[in-house]
């Protein structure tokens, strides 16, 4: 059986080579928000440049595609510590540069490398590993926009995967000398408020621009209120790792979900939330306050098996990861099903996956000034979906990362 590439009246280079100035045509584009049907999206030097009808400059490359296929920003992994046997902790340039090319993939185009609780030792050495390559990454590659610090300022009543003989008060000052040896990568940290020092140190991480997102927390509605007032955007994966809703309770779950200031990850397998839960979770917060993530580990894109994490053995199977207790420990999930996941669970739009999945969380990282939609003078950074929204086409920064072949 012969293959081909999956592009339509197209001279293809190969996968990592950067054109000065390509053109994507035939399709419809999602063009600083708004629909062009049948358009053209123009880009030079890794920058998107324009989006208009029957565009005719001349170009290095043309891709010409369907007019059922659709082109949307590439998605944004604040969430994920790893893919295809690297994980962030393994604290290798290496291992990193493994999970930026897998990511392409699957249609993410950016990411935060995300840690787990784990000794100090292990930590610095990831942070550092992580700051270092920052800037320095290979053409077509999802960027690394910084760091998630995910624990070690925990509650233990609530850790699910985190080992909870690394769980540390919160600490502003080894908070700080973290930031400083990453070279100032950290972009996020999950952390429970109600703990020792968890207040203290929201606001330290809010006066730094730091997103502090609530999790693995036991913490009550009031703790969450007290959190956001001290400075806290966001909560970490919705339902997971924290106190569920009571109806004379609605803890972190119930906070999160009416609380319209705090947008809330979402881990969209059908695993850590069955998919009545994540329609209902959209249908209370809607677009406009949900991020899109896949918290995968070290196991997504292998087969099944048993894979460290943080120190752990994970047992996947056809799916699903669980630690040997049956507690789920991270997941396998690719942000491409993400997408078809969230389009089939609940009566979300494109528009709706473009929100959750680029817009909100560029702005939570702080980039969405050159990312997070295709706009002119932002990133090249964009996914062609065809008429089944299956990924064909990944580029990152103006460089083709991902081509589907198609079978003949």
């Amino acid at each position: 059986m012969s293959r081909q590439l999956y592009m339509f009246g197209a001279k293809i280079k190969e996968k990592g080579a950067m054109d000065v100035s390509m053109k994507i045509e035939g399709c419809s584009i999602y063009f600083n928000n708004e629909w062009i049907n049948k358009g053209s999206l123009m880009v030079e030097n890794g920058k998107i440049v324009g989006a208009r009808s029957n565009h005719t400059d001349s170009v290095s490359q043309t891709l010409h595609f369907p007019s059922n296929y659709k082109c949307i920003p590439g998605m944004i992994d604040m969430h994920i510590h790893g893919a295809n046997g690297s994980d962030t902790m393994d604290a290798t340039p290496e291992a990193l540069s493994n999970i930026a090319s897998t990511l392409a993939k699957e249609g993410t185009t950016a990411f935060l490398a995300t840690t787990i609780t784990q000794s100090v030792p292990a930590i610095e050495q990831a942070i550092v590993n992580a700051g270092q390559i920052m800037g320095h990454q290979h053409d077509g590659e999802a960027e690394i926009l910084g760091i998630h610090l995910e624990g070690p300022f925990i509650n233990q009543e609530k850790a699910g995967a985190q080992p909870v003989e690394f769980i540390r008060e919160a600490d502003c000052a080894l908070f700080d000398k973290w930031q400083k040896m990453s070279g100032h990568a950290i972009k996020e940290v999950t952390l429970a408020p109600e703990t020792k020092g968890g207040l203290d140190l929201i606001k330290h991480l809010a006066d730094q621009g730091v997103v502090a997102s609530i999790g693995h927390s036991n913490g009550t509605h009031q703790d969450v209120i007290q959190a956001v007032n001290a400075g806290a955007t966001q909560v970490t994966h919705l339902f997971n790792g924290m106190r569920g809703l009571h109806h004379r309770e609605p803890g972190i779950l119930g906070e999160a979900l009416i609380h319209p200031q705090l947008y809330t990850e979402l881990i969209s397998d059908g695993h850590h939330i069955c998919k009545e839960m994540v329609d209902l979770a959209f249908r209370l917060k809607g677009s406009e306050r949900m991020i899109l993530i896949t918290d995968s580990m070290r196991a997504k894109c292998l087969k099944n098996g048993v894979y460290d994490l943080g120190g752990q053995d994970v047992y996947v199977n056809d799916g699903l990861a669980l630690l040997k207790s049956g507690t789920i420990a991270g997941s396998v999930l690719k942000m491409d099903q993400s997408l078809k996941n969230m389009l089939a669970f609940t009566d979300a739009t494109l528009d709706d996956i473009v929100q959750m999945g680029a817009i909100n969380p560029a702005q939570q990282c702080g980039v969405y000034e050159r990312k997070g939609s295709l706009e002119e003078g932002k990133d090249a950074d964009f996914i062609i979906l065809n008429e089944k929204n299956e990924l064909v086409l990944t580029v990152c920064r103006g460089t083709i990362a991902y081509q589907k072949e198609e079978e003949r």
